[in-house]
């Protein structure tokens, strides 16, 4: 049976009718639809745009298809209705148009340096074979390839590159080959300096972003997913290392404590962002409302926070909206999120591939 809802439409912020027939959307009056909305805000399906399905709380792979079915779930319940897994050690393509799972872009396993990464969770590779890895996940994956750009390198101490930047670039550029775009997971200074210059597609966090590489990520159009919801984990990460890397501590909290400067500057300059929680590992899913609420807080207007969370988000990752022929994916929300963001905890309608989940 085709449904109907009628509201103001996001963005052009129009009150219209809509029709879900099947999968896609019509402006077409469809006779006989059933309403399921009339009212509200309607919005085109959130979008995670850095989670882990393959990954459970504690930081470890999951070990079934239903665990990352619940996990998937878990973000749908909240409006999330399109996820890009940022890498997952558990394979499960099976999901990929599974009805009632939200819409996915996956990259396939982390690819990591050898001894350096959280066990178990990525393919951890000397620096010869990073591109011919590269090339194998991009296979496995749906569009993405997900790279470990830095992390804490116990023999100084503190964070440091994955590989020397002649290797970063080559894995960029073996992504492109394969038909991927590169993520690349960065805290660090040189980390992200190196990632940015290879020609990475989106940074991951980039805590370590300086201005110059700001403006130099606008003119290139690379995005950035914050994750700004993982960086306030940051403390307890420093309060575990303390005793063994001081250093390495006192740098993690120095670059939380500048993020939402980072993030504000990054914003101005023009730079493509996109909402994403991490959720999987040390984050829960279903917190894509959290994030954006934390966003607003470091300056990103509300109504920019919701098109990074919706509209743009899908059109990057090639979801298409609210359009004649686009996808049946669709929130609703009683006021208008876009003057008061605090309403996107709390949707009042959610349809998922034309099917009414709430």
């Amino acid at each position: 049976m085709a449904l109907h809802v009628r509201g103001t439409v996001l963005p052009d912020g129009e009150v219209r009718d809509l029709w879900l027939v099947g999968d896609r959307v019509t402006l077409e009056p469809v006779a006989d639809a059933e309403t399921i909305s009339d009212g509200g805000f309607i919005v085109p399906g959130l979008v995670d745009a850095h989670c882990h399905l393959g990954i459970q709380y504690g930081a470890k792979p999951i070990d079934s298809l239903d665990q990352a079915r619940q996990l998937a779930h878990t973000d749908r319940d909240a409006g999330v209705l399109a996820l890009r897994d940022a890498g997952s050690p558990y394979p499960y393509p099976e999901l990929d148009d599974e009805p009632g799972i939200p819409r996915l872009v996956r990259a396939g396993r982390h690819v990591a340096p050898t001894r350096r990464y959280l066990r178990d969770i990525g393919i951890e590779v000397d620096a010869a074979d990073v591109a011919a890895t590269v090339t194998a996940q991009a296979k496995a994956g749906t569009g993405w390839v997900k790279l470990v750009g830095d992390w804490i390198d116990r023999s100084v101490g503190d964070l440091a590159p994955s590989w020397d930047p002649a290797t970063m670039a080559a894995a960029v550029e073996a992504a492109h080959a394969a038909g991927a775009r590169a993520a690349v997971h960065t805290f660090s200074e040189e980390g992200v300096a190196q990632m940015v210059r290879a020609g990475v597609d989106s940074v991951e966090h980039g805590t370590g972003l300086s201005l110059d590489l700001i403006d130099e990520m606008a003119r290139r159009g690379t995005a950035l997913v914050p994750t700004m919801i993982n960086i306030k984990t940051f403390g307890g990460i420093a309060d575990q290392a303390r005793p063994k890397f001081p250093g390495y501590a006192d740098h993690m909290l120095a670059l939380r404590d500048g993020f939402p400067q980072v993030v504000a500057s990054a914003y101005e300059a023009g730079v493509p962002i996109y909402v994403g929680t991490d959720a999987g590992g040390s984050i829960r899913h279903g917190l894509a409302a959290e994030e954006m609420l934390l966003l607003h807080e470091a300056g990103i207007p509300a109504g920019d926070v919701l098109a990074a969370a919706s509209w743009r988000a899908r059109e990057w990752l090639g979801f298409p909206g609210l359009v004649e022929g686009g996808l049946a994916d669709l929130v609703v929300y009683e006021t208008d999120p876009r003057q008061d963001l605090r309403v996107v905890r709390a949707p009042q309608r959610i349809v998922l591939r034309g099917a009414v989940v709430r």
